[in-house]
């Protein structure tokens, strides 16, 4: 059987397939990783840290009456 006609162009700024599943190998390396390391919880577990939010901004240069203020407001 011929091989299935692709109109679309080659796109030279696509992933390197290759690169993109090693990449997802990784990945589940580490959530299995992290899975069995946490095995009796209940919580599942997560490739990705939540973005920061509008709370934990620069919070290393606080005084600590800027953090005694900041639980009044």
């Amino acid at each position: 059987m011929a091989e299935k006609f692709d109109p679309a162009a080659h796109d030279k700024h696509a992933d390197d397939p290759r690169e993109a599943a090693r990449a997802d190998g990784e990945i589940h390396q580490k959530l299995e990783a992290g899975l069995v390391g946490s095995f009796p919880a209940s919580d599942p577990v997560s490739a990705a840290q939540p973005a920061p939010s509008k709370h934990d901004g620069d919070r290393a240069n606080e005084s600590l009456w800027d953090k005694v203020v900041a639980v009044f407001r």
